[in-house]
């Protein structure tokens, strides 16, 4: 996907991910309300490890930003290479921080195909921070395939938004 085609959709994802914050705050604010002291139903919680940094940017903790593939790959690639090199950077320059990349895929495929792709796409993440000088040891790697999306549509928008390599400080 060329670079101009890439830049076109993520403006466009920020505008519908703006429009859709604007139309429903009173909403989401009375809903939230209601269920703040009740757990029923509310389905698994996210591990606490993660460190309070911030999210800049899908779930990967600021200042570093997720590094998005293309279809059926795990190669990074294109304008994704200067993405992964600002977060060898902030990691390098922070020796003391623990990040775990977390590999996500888009929702056609298998269930299976899509953790072994989204291991893929974490491992390689891993293997271009240590050639750029990252400590092996600072790094860890974890699939989710297709079970955190952040984008529910059945649509290419969507699809790109969801194949991504997160990048999250742990404690």
């Amino acid at each position: 996907m060329s670079s101009k085609k890439m830049l076109y959709l993520a403006t466009l994802m920020v505008l519908v991910f703006g429009l859709s914050l604007t139309g429903c705050s009173k909403k989401a604010t009375d809903t939230a309300s209601q269920t703040s002291g009740s757990t029923d139903g509310a389905g698994s919680t996210e591990s606490l490890e993660t460190a309070d940094s911030g999210i800049m940017e899908g779930r990967t903790s600021g200042p570093m930003v997720p590094v998005y593939f293309e279809f059926d790959s795990s190669s990074v690639t294109g304008e994704q290479v200067q993405r992964i090199e600002t977060n060898a950077d902030f990691i390098k320059k922070n020796s003391d921080v623990k990040i775990r990349i977390e590999g996500n895929c888009d929702p056609r495929g298998t269930q299976e195909y899509n953790l072994a792709l989204g291991e893929r796409r974490a491992q390689a993440a891993k293997t271009y921070l240590v050639r750029l000088g990252v400590g092996a040891d600072q790094l860890t790697t974890v699939s989710f395939g297709e079970e955190k999306l952040l984008l529910f549509g059945h649509d290419e928008i969507s699809w790109a938004q969801n194949r991504r390599d997160d990048f999250v400080i742990v404690k």
